[in-house]
């Protein structure tokens, strides 16, 4: 059995996919990059923000299906300069901290190109 999320506070996606998807108490988030639900545009190129962004947007989509941050099991990361790992991670550790979770198993990966020429995208697991 699969349910589909819908938040209309996340961005509405950009190609063939949706936000999220339940299955057996498991979300899995489609990954997330840094549009602004409100206009659907990248606002800034900047890494902090669009870091905080995305973190946002995975946070309405879990929260959609009464989830929480703390129920997050696992992030992948994709990032287009490696260099910037120290500022997302400062972000990244406030975010849970914030959220009173646990850090998730994660995974970073640096490509070379992401779509919207976003310089971050995560994608995220839950489970209930």
């Amino acid at each position: 059995m699969k349910n589909i999320i819908y938040s209309k506070k996340a961005p509405i996606p950009i190609g063939p996919y949706i936000q999220g998807i339940i299955s057996n108490n498991i979300i899995f988030t489609s990954g997330q990059i840094p549009i602004n639900p409100l206009n659907n545009k990248i606002e800034s190129f900047n890494i902090e923000k669009q870091t905080i962004q995305v973190l946002k947007n995975i946070k309405y989509i879990i929260n959609k299906a009464n989830y929480s941050i703390q129920n997050i099991v696992k992030t992948t990361i994709y990032l287009i300069n490696l260099d910037d790992l120290n500022i997302i991670n400062n972000i990244y550790k406030d975010f849970f901290i914030k959220n009173n979770a646990h850090y998730p198993a994660r995974t970073c990966i640096e490509v070379s190109r992401l779509p919207k020429n976003a310089k971050i995208e995560i994608e995220a697991i839950a489970i209930k």
